[in-house]
């Protein structure tokens, strides 16, 4: 996790594209040479489980009680001889093709040339189109401010050269956080080094969050239940 961060923060001061990716990493006008494209490498086979993740975004954002921006689903696995505990951790996809923009009334809902999707508190009106559209269960309307509200990477700390709180604070290193427009990143060598997948791949939307170790009879699950902790009431 050390290295990863050393390998983020020397990436900010000037960013250039090298070799192509491979066709589904590439594509997108974001792969233009000195422009930023923020992504989230999440390792499954390092995941442990613990919710820091969680409870460290809750903190860094002001998440109100029984919502969440991130979270680790976890699922029973039986084979009939044996079961374990499979673990997912969940966040905003920042797609490339967020469908939660396009039915936005009011275009509170936006994308930043970095990748980042976010939304404009003061423009939102609670309506919950974007809630609806999002197929990755990312989003919901905060209780407190009767506006929505999801995962934005930490933008405001990336901003300031910093990681998101989920990956400053994960035990396992299972979350790399970086930007695939910079061939020396950790997460542009993860994605050229390993088989990687993304969620409900189906969709078209063309994911930023990509998983290494990730089943493939999970890629579909955005479900699930939270058996070591959970928000208060929050039926994940």
């Amino acid at each position: 996790m050390i290295q990863s961060r050393r390998n983020f923060l020397r990436a900010l001061p000037a960013i250039s594209a090298g070799a192509a990716l491979a066709p589904a990493i590439a594509a997108g006008p974001e792969a233009d040479a000195g422009k930023h494209r923020w992504a989230m490498v999440v390792d499954v086979q390092k995941c442990i489980g613990c919710q820091a993740c969680t409870v460290s975004c809750i903190m860094e954002n002001a998440v109100p009680e029984n919502s969440f921006r991130t979270i680790v689903s976890t699922y029973e696995v039986n084979d009939g001889a044996h079961s374990g505990t499979y673990m997912l951790p969940r966040l905003c996809n920042h797609c490339d093709e967020p469908p939660c923009i396009p039915v936005c009334p009011v275009g509170a809902t936006f994308q930043r040339a970095d990748g980042v999707v976010v939304v404009d508190g003061d423009r939102c009106v609670g309506c919950a189109y974007c809630v609806q559209a999002c197929p990755y269960d990312a989003r919901f309307i905060n209780h407190d401010t009767g506006k929505a509200d999801k995962c934005t990477f930490c933008a405001h700390r990336v901003d300031s050269g910093l990681l998101p709180a989920c990956v400053e604070t994960c035990v396992g290193g299972a979350r790399i956080f970086g930007d695939i427009n910079d061939p020396d990143s950790t997460v542009r060598q993860l994605l050229e080094q390993n088989q990687v997948k993304v969620l409900k791949p189906e969709m078209g939307t063309k994911p930023h969050v990509f998983y290494i170790g990730l089943d493939k009879r999970f890629q579909g699950h955005v479900e699930g239940e939270g058996t070591l902790w959970k928000p208060s009431g929050h039926g994940v």
